[in-house]
């Protein structure tokens, strides 16, 4: 056969990842925002003698580290879409930096525990002014990083045209969702720094610092857990929703007595599934058939399908 006659069932395995999200644009101001306020911290601990404003500094240097690994993430899946040594094209590449931004975050969460426990045990001197004018400003710079992101919920809205908004099986863009969590999670700290050093200050109760640093631990370590769980599922193949292997299976077994006798369905990228069904039929008919019978709209862009006659 010609080429020109293999081109109709041949097609492009990129399925919309070289087009930029806007997530990856969101992603890199708010790198460059955490990187200047970097700094400036830095810059004004040194210049003003402050260890409070240097060790934000640093911290915020770890921040845009974490922050940089999401925004490759978004890179790496757009100029490499059309590498066919992805067999599935880059799609499971977002879900990755989600994955390790997720483990990013536990050891965030680790680090915070260990530190507090530190000191309840070693109680140090807290230069209370310097300390809460971090902690706002901290607030402040994470609190627009949040609005920039905004809040990552069911479809993230990437620049395509032909999306279904309205898409029954949507799932989060892993890698926003981690560089939110990531701003959300230094957001928290710096609110609950703010009130613990006015409690302090104020009333003298010294401990608060420590105990809201192990209550923001454990909110951190709760959400890292639930992103670990929702990566770890596409990135070992998971099975599809049942609402949307039941859809598939309706579609088919509505019509000519047609039976799926087997059916793997597992999630490639953002709103993105591909499809494997053995249908065994009285009267075989072509792939295409088959094909059609399945609603659009289900975020299938990849579907295989093997028939056997009663015979067979």
């Amino acid at each position: 056969m010609s080429d020109e006659t293999l081109g109709r069932w041949r097609h492009d395995h990129s399925f919309g990842q070289e087009l930029r999200r806007s997530g990856e644009t969101r992603t890199l101001i708010v790198i460059a925002i955490t990187a200047t306020m970097m700094v400036v911290e830095i810059a004004a601990g040194v210049a003003f003698g402050s260890m409070a404003l240097l060790a934000d500094g640093l911290h915020m240097a770890s921040h845009a580290a974490a922050l940089s690994i999401n925004a490759f993430a978004y890179v790496h899946a757009r100029r490499h879409a059309r590498d066919v040594s992805y067999s599935f094209g880059t799609g499971k590449v977002n879900t990755l930096g989600g994955f390790t931004g997720a483990i990013l975050l536990a050891g965030f969460a680790l680090l915070m525990v260990s530190e507090s426990i530190q000191r309840l045990v070693v109680p140090v001197s807290i230069v209370f002014n310097h300390a809460i004018l971090v902690a706002v400003v901290g607030l402040v710079v994470n609190g627009a990083s949040m609005l920039i992101l905004g809040h990552p919920h069911g479809h993230e809205g990437e620049d395509d045209p032909d999306d279904h908004h309205d898409h029954p099986h949507e799932h989060r863009d892993h890698n926003l969702m981690s560089a939110y969590l990531h701003v959300l999670a230094d957001a928290l700290t710096s609110l609950l720094a703010i009130v613990a050093l006015l409690a302090a200050k104020y009333l003298g109760l010294l401990w608060m610092d420590p105990v809201m640093g192990i209550i923001g631990a454990i909110l951190v370590a709760r959400w890292s857990i639930g992103l670990l769980r929702s990566t770890t599922a596409v990135l070992l193949d998971k099975t599809a929703p049942a609402s949307l292997c039941a859809a598939i299976r309706a579609a088919i077994e509505r019509v000519d007595d047609n039976r799926i006798v087997d059916l793997h369905v597992w999630c490639i990228g953002l709103n993105m599934y591909s499809a494997l069904l053995v249908v065994v039929t009285p009267e075989p008919k072509s792939p295409t058939h088959y094909k059609d019978l399945i609603p659009p709209g289900l975020g299938l862009v990849h579907v295989a399908v093997e028939i056997h006659g009663p015979e067979d």
